[in-house]
């Protein structure tokens, strides 16, 4: 059987974004993010959230801190019907820790998900908030790429979105 995922940005896309989230309480939904995961999960796809984390290498949370609320995240999702398959995070920073493989751009995590669910990549979609998501994307064969943004310019996204209610 062919897998394919549906990929998702966290912050700027599940959530609404906030300068290194990492508590339950500071948590907010993006308007359409359940609809749009609800509709790609009736469709066969796996959701799978990749997600670039330097609040950990900058010393603002930790990794317990990242799991509690990816726990709970996951819990959340689970009551509304949707299940998160997994959330990859890569919590490096170039300027900390050096260069890594699976920092947005790079397509580490994309890879990563690849191997241990044997997705079809060109039948998977990416949506993200910033270029680098994009970038990463492609880099690791992902069919369709969307980029959610109000001044996005000269995107390399296959579609560039103001609000998640367009992909429905």
């Amino acid at each position: 059987m062919l897998r394919k995922a549906l990929f998702l940005d966290r912050d700027g896309v599940v959530n609404v974004e906030k300068n290194y989230l990492h508590k339950i309480e500071d948590f907010e939904l993006v308007e359409g993010i359940v609809d749009v995961c609800r509709t790609y999960q009736e469709q066969g796809y796996l959701i799978i959230i990749v997600t670039n984390q330097s609040g950990i290498a900058r010393g603002y949370y930790s990794e317990e801190d990242f799991a509690i609320l990816s726990r709970w995240m996951k819990e959340h999702f689970r009551e509304l019907g949707i299940t998160i398959t997994h959330i990859y995070h890569c919590p490096h920073h170039e300027d900390i820790d050096g260069a890594c493989e699976c920092r947005k751009p790079e397509p580490g995590m994309f890879l990563q998900a690849q191997k241990e669910y044997d997705l079809e990549m060109n039948l998977s979609v990416m949506i993200g908030d910033n270029e680098r998501d994009i970038e990463a994307s492609r880099k690791a064969g992902v069919g369709w790429n969307v980029l959610l943004s109000d001044n996005a310019e000269g995107s390399s996204a296959d579609r560039t979105i103001h609000t998640l209610r367009e992909l429905l």
